[in-house]
């Protein structure tokens, strides 16, 4: 069985990533000079007896080194990197034919060193070689969490509480500043998403015979086509669905008269992902009560966008956002006491109808850089460079007796992705259009 069979390396090209990769790293190692760090793919989970999680690497790995597959670990000794990798087994091996996750025949042809080494420029060695490489040198900085193979390793790795975790606030802060590449990515998701969206308008029959999956479905399928997956499961939320904020069992009917809340995003083939939402009348046509309410939202998010500009805190946009909220729940008899009032850090009853923040910082993850130092991204300053969304919403719950009747059970936000630019800010997300008219005639376009 082992002979007789066409072999050889497919080396291909260098990806277009491994250059902005290797100046990130040196960036890395000017942060730890000396220092030697670890930075893991992670491994396939078992989603039940022999069948796997699809894999998706960590994406500060990603970032690191632009690779994409399990079994992996970036170890950097001051700034020399080496990749360790699990290549693909060879015919004489039992683990060709035999090994369910790993064999060829079962999931496919891994590439072998050299086709790593020359697709990544990185030099690439065997991952049964990183126990002994790791054990000849000074204690080294890990990622912990994503591998839990290499975290066995901690013993030998760290020599003092909180390296590790310096390590991970580090590589975080190096990805709030998107490069040009990252941000050609992030335009081609923001692009895909929103023929996502058209592709699930042009099936409006579908929809309101089958109800919220078949908008998950459809926007799948475009996620598959055009990337990876979808960056996060997606958020298909009609008529009161809307006020729970993060509805994912998208199981519920698509009734006309109600508002539907559309929250999705295309994870690109590098893996950098969109967000965005909109809030769209299942009828074609918002009712006056539905584009007041609406209407509202959307002042909230156009001061929040007005916000974003280099030099600007990263609180400001949420704060201006909430502001055009506060006043307008004042208009509408919802609170007890004045917007001002309501405003004041040690009252916050707006909050009562918004629940969240407007907005995070994406990227590889759909909220991205979360372990960067405060002081550089939620007590920080926006810079050139950075994507974020913007996304104010308003949960008025079916339940919430201090809400009028007829406005019980309405969840409305609207969200896109903002590029801090020198000038100010960019709307990567533009295409998808935002104020209700244009809504209506963008829906009536698409669903003849």
């Amino acid at each position: 069985m082992a002979t007789g069979w066409a072999d050889g390396d497919d080396p291909g090209e260098l990806a277009p990533v491994a250059a902005w990769a290797a100046k990130r790293r040196a960036a890395l190692t000017e942060r730890f000079p000396g220092e030697r760090l670890v930075v893991p793919a992670g491994a396939p989970t078992s989603r039940n007896v022999d069948v796997d999680h699809r894999f998706r690497a960590d994406s500060a790995h990603v970032y690191l080194t632009g690779n994409q597959a399990s079994d992996a670990v970036l170890l950097m000794d001051d700034g020399t990197a080496t990749l360790f990798v699990r290549p693909r087994a060879p015919r004489s091996e039992q683990e060709f034919w035999r090994d369910r996750r790993y064999g060829e025949f079962w999931a496919g042809r891994r590439p072998s060193l050299a086709e790593t080494q020359h697709r990544l420029g990185l030099d690439c060695r065997h991952l049964d070689e990183l126990p002994a490489a790791l054990a000849s040198g000074p204690p080294a900085r890990l990622l912990r969490g994503v591998d839990p193979r290499v975290d066995a390793l901690a013993g030998t790795l760290s020599d003092a509480p909180g390296r590790d975790a310096e390590l991970a606030a580090a590589i975080s802060q190096l990805r709030l500043v998107k490069d040009s590449w990252e941000v050609e990515q992030l335009r081609a998701a923001c692009a895909a998403t929103a023929r996502g969206f058209e592709d699930c308008l042009r099936e409006w029959p579908q929809v309101l015979a089958h109800g919220e999956r078949w908008i998950e479905g459809t926007f799948w399928r475009r996620a598959r086509v055009e990337g990876n997956d979808v960056g996060y499961t997606s958020i298909v939320a009609s008529g009161p669905h809307a006020t729970t904020l993060h509805w994912i069992d998208d199981d519920g009917p698509v009734r006309p008269g109600e508002l539907l809340l559309l929250d999705m995003g295309v994870e690109t083939r590098s893996l950098y992902t969109a967000d965005i939402s909109r809030t769209l009348p299942v009828s074609g046509r918002f009712t006056g009560l539905q584009r007041d309410l609406y209407t509202l939202v959307l002042r909230a998010q156009d001061a929040g966008i007005a916000a974003v500009r280099p030099g600007a805190r990263f609180r400001a946009y949420h704060e201006a956002a909430m502001t055009v909220l506060a006043h307008g729940l004042a208009d509408l008899g919802l609170l007890p006491v004045s917007a001002e009032q309501a405003l004041d850090p040690e009252s916050a009853l707006y909050r009562r109808w918004t629940l969240h923040g407007s907005g995070h910082m994406l990227g590889l993850d759909v909220h991205d850089c979360t372990t960067a130092p405060a002081a550089a991204y939620a007590d920080g300053t926006l810079e050139a460079g950075n994507v974020l969304t913007v996304e104010p919403g308003l949960y008025l719950q079916a339940d919430d007796l201090l809400v009028p009747e007829e406005l019980r059970g309405i969840g409305i936000r609207v969200e896109d992705d903002l590029l801090v630019t020198d000038a100010g800010a960019e709307n990567l997300s533009a295409a998808l259009p935002r104020e209700p008219g244009a809504v209506e005639t963008w829906m009536a376009g698409l669903l003849r």
